[in-house]
């Protein structure tokens, strides 16, 4: 549909969407995108769970977990296993995020043979040998003590402690519960996570739906039956003002945030709208402008929705000078007063549908991102054609209804704030 604003008539939006097949194998179903343009093939699949299962004083557990599948197996070691997948072209990793641990690979069709018994073995079998687990856990406690040296990552840790004390997503990594994970708890922690059930799949590229209902049957079959625990429900994002935290440096970070809302919110897209417009929106956003165009306090300022434990959660981050701390929080909760009170302008909500809608294609340009882009949706409790809609639930949107999605999920009162540095002005 057309559109006139300010007397220029706009072009109508075209809609975007991908064919997606329901495939169904022994209790278990994926998400398939076929496409034999190219003959290549990408996996992605995902269990609940992740660092939600890390028990107190070992967080860290499920990402050593997972980094360890690729260190070797059965009769591979570390180097054997690289060499195997290098050898065929194949593109294999696992990783644990905050709450999913996830498998993924990408490969010719030609390998796909290969690819899916590496990546069963890995899951099945994974060696775990010494030496590995050394290497493995010296990079990941590198990680975290370079985490705690800088104001953003001392930062980011703050605003999740501050957010969700007591629970998984509040407890992050640190050098000491790497140091004190052993591999007897490794094993563990995959046994209790890599399960024949309980699994979200999604496929893409040049695979049909009878070949993909074989790889599914053979991928998981050495696995345990049954599937991993049900992860906690997240609680409400904790009102905890704000905290700071002391670190010597030119320069705080702010990282803040406020609880966003459920994926199956009708009004979702309407507040990714306002979201981009308020501070999503690269150069055009409110704060891009306010803070950083017009009084030059900061190189970059944003904020997107994170999702986790399946719940949509605001988050932003920015940097200045100490002293420019007060100025620009103090920004930050105008612009976000602002937007709640009185929603954005028509051409604002033009732009950023249009760019919303015209960018869906390009998430799409290759298999391995279409793949994870589907179990994304997976995750999020999609509909198989939710997809399909949303093209018209975009054109949809005006600036009313944006605007009552942002008075009603906008909440000035519950922005919190956690801070890195030598801040003042707070």
């Amino acid at each position: 549909m057309s559109q006139t604003i300010f007397g220029v008539t706009l072009p109508p939006r075209h809609g975007f969407s991908v064919p997606i097949q329901l495939v169904e194998q022994g209790g278990v179903s994926a998400w398939l995108v076929e496409d034999h343009s190219v003959p290549v093939v990408s996996l992605a699949w995902a269990w609940p769970g992740g660092a939600a299962r890390d028990p107190v004083g070992r967080e860290g557990l499920s990402a050593f977990a997972a980094a360890m599948l690729s260190e070797g197996a059965g009769e591979y070691d570390n180097v054997g296993f690289a060499d195997a997948l290098r050898d065929s072209g194949i593109g294999l990793s696992f990783s644990a995020g905050r709450d999913s641990f996830d498998g993924s690979f990408r490969a010719l069709t030609t390998a796909l043979p290969e690819a899916v018994r590496l990546a069963r073995l890995a899951m099945a079998r994974p060696r775990l040998d010494a030496a590995a687990i050394t290497r493995v856990r010296a990079r990941a406690v590198l990680g975290a003590r370079q985490a705690l040296e800088t104001p953003a990552g001392i930062a980011r840790r703050a605003f999740w402690e501050s957010a969700y004390p007591g629970f998984p997503a509040g407890r992050l990594s640190t050098p000491e519960s790497l140091t004190a994970i052993t591999e007897a708890e490794i094993r563990a922690a995959l046994a209790a996570q890599l399960r024949q059930g309980g699994v979200m799949i999604a496929a893409s590229g040049a695979i049909n739906a009878t070949q993909l209902r074989a790889v599914m049957a053979e991928l998981f079959a050495d696995l345990p039956a049954g599937a991993p625990e049900a992860v906690p429900a997240l609680p409400p994002l904790a009102a905890f003002g704000i905290a700071a935290r002391e670190k010597a440096a030119p320069q705080s970070t702010l990282v803040f945030g406020q609880d966003g809302l459920a994926p199956n919110d009708p009004g979702w897209e309407g507040f990714q709208v306002a979201l981009r417009i308020l501070a999503g929106g690269g150069f055009t956003s409110r704060l891009m402008r306010t803070v950083r165009e017009q009084r030059g306090l900061t190189y970059g300022i944003g904020a997107g929705l994170d999702l986790l434990f399946g719940r949509g959660i605001v988050i932003g981050n920015v940097a200045t000078e100490n002293a420019k701390v007060g100025e620009v929080w103090g920004l930050v909760r105008s612009a976000w007063t602002e937007m709640a009170a009185n929603g954005p302008t028509t051409e604002e909500v033009v732009e950023a549908v249009d760019f919303l809608g015209g960018s869906l294609p390009l998430q799409f340009t290759d298999s391995r991102r279409t793949a994870s882009l589907l179990l994304g949706l997976r995750q999020a409790g999609r509909p198989l054609d939710w997809l399909a809609g949303r093209p018209a639930r975009l054109a949809a949107l005006n600036r009313e209804n944006v605007a009552a999605v942002a008075r009603r999920i906008l909440k000035p009162e519950g922005l919190v704030l956690a801070v890195a540095g030598q801040p003042q002005g707070l």
